[in-house]
């Protein structure tokens, strides 16, 4: 029977502790759970035969005691700012400090700091100046490189520089981390940890990789001086981020060289059987919590299962293919049905599993029909421009795996949460049929839609789109239709709901005037809504920072201003009494009499 990882001195006394191998610092609440990286990260490392304790939100703010409660680790400190960037989780668009945190109990915000990774692993090196840091999470991972930082304005360094810690995880991390605990269990992981794949670390020396494939980059001090150098890099990161098989990226730094190794290759069906740890969790929060209220990030994925990881959507505003990974990969049947099984036994399940899904739905057991042709494709996206003629797309075992777990008792009803790529759900009549399009549809409409479907075109002027790596408005019109016409075939009244973003990179006030007719004309609900926030190192975000686009040098329209970030989301409330009189009055500064006319009759 599992048990809680121990958070507190008397817990390791009860489990005859005397001391730790590894003691994992988050910035979330700490809950027993396969979507909660740390708590991953801590089983991954307890079937390596560690001890591990987890440190949950200590306090950065008195005198430090909650770092030094669980004494110093035999191996290493692990620290993570926790399942998202502690800005995002901080701040709104328009970098308003946001007053509740879904990652702790009750809700409440406050209770990590800003950059939480660089804080926390100042603090370790301070406390123990001997014991090596490994950091990792989202936060760490998308600022291994230089990066632009939304909420200082500014290009910062790898977070490897301000943090201090030896050693960066990258991406999803059980392989890594397994590898290097391997290391640090022979007492003398200095010697041998830089050839573990999927980390970052600082070098002095970079001569013995002068004569290799390596990727060498600008120096950060030359791109504070020069964005162009800022551009190029960035284009040479996300080019080998898309390959399956990626070279090693050297950035100079005054200080050293960091040096982000390339990836371990995809997981495997059986690996990723092995890296989902439901049947070794509590699959709760700890109870220390109790008392202060639910965790919402909890309550919203409890009921949920994830089939996959990776997306090669390849949205430029999205960070998951260079976290997560371009190529899929996928649990197998079993494993997927062994855990809705599990589900539907514990206390707390009543019949609804909330999402069978992944970063993307429908990518299940896909990707490349001729897999070597893949390992080097720097494409960014396998289905935009258009549907890569090597990708497998097949919906059949996703239709299969929807109906077998169906059939589990206790479950009552499976919603389908995750977006939906619909353009991959448009095809001509063979294509559809070979690979079961309309056939997942009707499915999907028949059994898993709770009466509202959301899908994500994000914009209806093409100039965005296509800065966005998304298809045609048309496309999500098409869709639109055939989700209309099945639902009146089968005397259903569900409704599509669809996701827009405001302020991204080359999207005007016009832009947005004109998404507001669409929305009018299709009487399309505007609800799901987002302004753009720029997070590290997606294409997105440097278009935003440079103002020009990486890859031509065509420069970009940016809304920076926060009045015209405002403005811009206003378009979506244009029916607001309260809203109407100033975007007329804008709108005619701008000579677009015609769009008022369509907007506002």
């Amino acid at each position: 029977m599992p048990t809680f990882l121990p958070t507190t001195k008397k817990e390791l006394e009860q489990l005859g502790w005397n001391e730790v191998d590894v003691v994992l610092i988050t910035g979330d609440a700490y809950v027993d759970h396969p979507s909660f990286g740390a708590a991953v990260i801590g089983r991954t490392l307890e079937k390596c035969g560690l001890r591990v304790a987890i440190l949950p939100q200590p306090n950065w703010r008195d005198d430090l005691r909650d770092f030094k409660k669980l004494g110093k680790p035999r191996l290493f400190f692990g620290i993570t700012a926790g399942n998202m960037d502690s800005m995002v989780n901080h701040y709104t668009a328009n970098k308003r400090l946001r007053s509740d945190d879904a990652y702790t109990a009750g809700g409440v915000s406050g209770f990590r700091p800003d950059y939480a990774t660089v804080v926390y692993s100042n603090i370790v090196r301070q406390l123990f100046p001997d014991s090596p840091i490994v950091i990792g999470g989202v936060e760490a991972s998308m600022r291994r490189l230089s990066h632009y930082d939304y909420w200082s304005d500014t290009l910062k360094p790898s977070v490897l520089i301000e943090s201090k810690a030896d050693i960066l995880v990258y991406g999803m991390g059980e392989k890594p981390i397994t590898a290097l605990a391997e290391i640090f269990k022979t007492g003398d992981w200095k010697t041998c940890y830089k050839t573990i794949q999927q980390i970052a670390f600082l070098e002095q020396n970079v001569d013995s990789y002068k004569n290799t494939d390596a990727v060498f980059l600008h120096s950060y001090e030359t791109e504070l001086t020069s964005k162009k150098n800022y551009a190029e890099d960035f284009v040479k990161f996300e080019t080998e981020s898309n390959k399956k098989r990626q070279r090693t990226l050297i950035q100079p730094y005054k200080t050293g060289f960091v040096v982000v190794n390339p990836p371990f290759p995809p997981a495997t069906e059986q690996e990723m059987d092995t890296f989902v740890h439901f049947d070794s969790m509590m699959n709760l929060p700890h109870p220390k919590y109790a008392k202060r209220g639910e965790i919402p990030a909890f309550e919203m994925i409890k009921n949920s299962i994830t089939i996959h990881r990776g997306c090669f959507g390849g949205c430029s505003f999205c960070a998951i293919a260079a976290h997560q990974g371009k190529y899929i990969a996928s649990r197998s049947e079993k494993s997927i049905l062994a855990e809705v099984n599990d589900l539907a036994n514990r206390d707390y399940f009543k019949g609804h599993i909330s999402d069978l899904g992944a970063p993307s739905a429908n990518m299940y057991r896909m990707g490349g029909k001729d897999a070597a042709l893949c390992e080097t494709c720097p494409r960014p996206s396998c289905i935009f421009p258009k549907v890569c003629k090597n990708l497998n797309f097949n919906h059949q075992p996703l239709i299969e795996l929807y109906r077998a777990a169906r059939k589990i008792k206790n479950v009552k009803q499976i919603t389908i949460g995750s977006g939906i790529r619909y353009d991959m759900l448009l095809a001509d009549e063979k294509t559809d049929r070979e690979n079961g399009l309309t056939d997942y549809l009707k499915e999907v409409i028949a059994y898993h839609v709770s009466g509202r479907l959301k899908v994500a075109p994000e914009h209806t002027a093409e100039r965005v789109l296509k800065k966005m790596r998304k298809p045609s408005f048309d496309h999500f019109l098409q869709f639109l239709k055939k989700f209309n016409d099945i639902n009146c075939r089968t005397g259903k009244n569900q409704q599509l709901i669809p996701y827009f973003i405001s302020s991204h990179p080359n999207c005007t006030v016009v832009d947005m005037a004109e998404l507001a007719v669409q929305a009018k004309t299709q009487h399309l609900p505007t609800e799901q809504i987002q302004d753009f926030t720029p997070t590290p190192m997606t294409y997105s975000t440097a278009m935003y920072y440079l103002e020009f686009d990486p890859y031509s040098g065509e420069k970009i329209p940016v809304s920076k201003k926060v009045e015209e970030k405002k403005m811009q989301n206003m378009f979506f409330f244009y029916y607001k009494k309260e809203n109407r009189t100033i975007l007329k009055n804008l709108l005619s500064r701008l000579h677009q009499n015609n769009l008022i006319k369509k907007l506002f009759g």
